[in-house]
């Protein structure tokens, strides 16, 4: 089989700009139309694969024989001119998402107890309660807001702070340079400052959980007596981080796509029993990281009839595997809250897939159903073309959203 070769497209030239807001660049939808699987030239010269296939997407990410370890990977982008420095690669303790088996199997042991489908879905009423406090505080402002400050971002604050035992009023210690840490115009410096910021915010509470324990994940997990304090700070880290940022991005997004399709929304009020499903199509119709994940192969391995080599470095395209014809049959470039939506990969998959998403799940159904049933006829107060969208981060979304309502 013949590789499809990009010349022109470099991995720290991929674009994250959307012609149309809510679909993958068209670039590299043009690209998945001509190969699945085609060669990508990394910023460090390596010559590596993109991958924009659903099918090809969800092999990889299942396979054994690739590595997550950052260590092992390309460079992807030259940001941070010259020689990669050592503390960028290094995987620090604890960092389960960038581990292999058998430590990745250790540390996301520890945690899968509290993420049992169970044990989230008992947390519904709760979260239910959170999303209503906040839908009157939405209302105590009149008629006009920005969605994102005062709704999409406050919610899954609250329920990730609540559930690591994070206090919510220290919140300024982490958003702020969880901003930093994402925006794709920092420096190595800057970003590695606000992280090491998180990371020190993170140990001191590390250090108070130990003295006095509460009803919380990070307290259950320090029970165990199985992470040292590193990893369990670190881990708490990524749980933080993860609980607040992509889950506030798809209700600002979101909401902003129900706003544009009409018709869509209208099944969303008037047929309940949707809402599940609806929240599946939405996270494969927005796909909120603007690539990737990214992984290396440690021995050669044939993928749909393409060789991939022991040390090639595989980039993998979500959003436009999300919209793959060949998984998504009909018009998978349409928005469609009917459609059956499982099986996509916008929470991962194999190992790695998102512990999360089960809470993320939930927080949506009833952030999406609660705002719109309180607010039936919320509007944006601007014009599309005015909604800062997240084209400069490191995961996608909406800035801000002017919404306004019969007050």
């Amino acid at each position: 089989m013949t590789d499809l070769i990009s010349d022109e497209l470099v991995s720290d030239e991929l674009p994250t700009t959307r012609q149309n807001p809510f679909d993958p660049p068209a670039e590299v939808t043009a690209i998945r139309e001509q190969a699945r699987i085609s060669r990508l030239k990394f910023a460090d010269g390596h010559l590596g694969w993109l991958v924009t296939g659903h099918h090809q997407v969800r092999e990889i990410l299942g396979s054994p024989k690739f590595t997550t370890n950052p260590a092992k990977h390309h460079l992807l982008d030259l940001r941070f001119q010259g020689e990669v420095p050592e503390e960028r690669r290094k995987v620090e303790p604890g960092m389960f998402l960038s581990q292999d088996p058998p430590d990745h199997t250790r540390l996301r042991k520890m945690l899968q107890g509290q993420f049992t489908v169970r044990r989230m879905n008992q947390l519904s009423e709760w979260i239910g309660t959170i999303v209503d406090d906040q839908l009157e505080h939405l209302r105590s402002l009149g008629g006009k807001a920005d969605l994102v400050k005062e709704f999409a971002l406050p919610v899954p604050s609250l329920v990730i702070c609540a559930l690591l035992g994070v206090d919510y009023d220290e919140r300024h210690r982490f958003q702020d340079d969880t901003t930093k840490l994402l925006s794709l115009d920092s420096t190595f410096e800057e970003a590695m400052a606000a992280m090491g910021r998180i990371q020190e915010f993170m140990r001191e509470l590390i250090v108070r959980k130990k003295a006095n324990p509460g009803d919380d994940m990070i307290s259950d997990l320090l029970a165990t007596g199985e992470p040292t304090d590193e990893e369990a700070s670190n881990m708490a880290l990524l749980l933080l981080l993860a609980g607040h940022e992509t889950t506030a991005n798809m209700l600002g997004l979101g909401t902003f796509t129900l706003l544009q399709h009409p018709d869509q929304l209208k099944i969303l009020r008037d047929e309940p029993e949707v809402v599940d499903n609806a929240v599946e199509e939405l996270m494969r119709y927005l796909s909120i990281i603007h690539f990737g994940p990214v992984r290396t192969a440690t021995e050669d391995v044939e993928v749909e009839g393409h060789l991939i080599k022991a040390g090639d470095t595989v980039l993998m395209h979500v959003p436009t595997a999300n919209r793959d014809p060949e998984k998504f049959p009909g018009n998978p470039d349409e928005l469609d809250l009917r459609r059956p939506a499982g099986g996509h990969v916008a929470f991962g998959h194999g190992i790695h897939q998102c512990l999360g998403q089960q809470l993320a799940r939930i927080e949506m159904r009833i952030g999406f159903s609660k705002l719109f049933q309180e607010f039936p006829d919320l509007r944006l107060d601007v014009d599309p073309e005015e909604v800062p969208l997240r084209t400069d981060m490191g995961i996608y979304g909406v800035h801000s959203l002017p919404v306004a309502w019969s007050a």
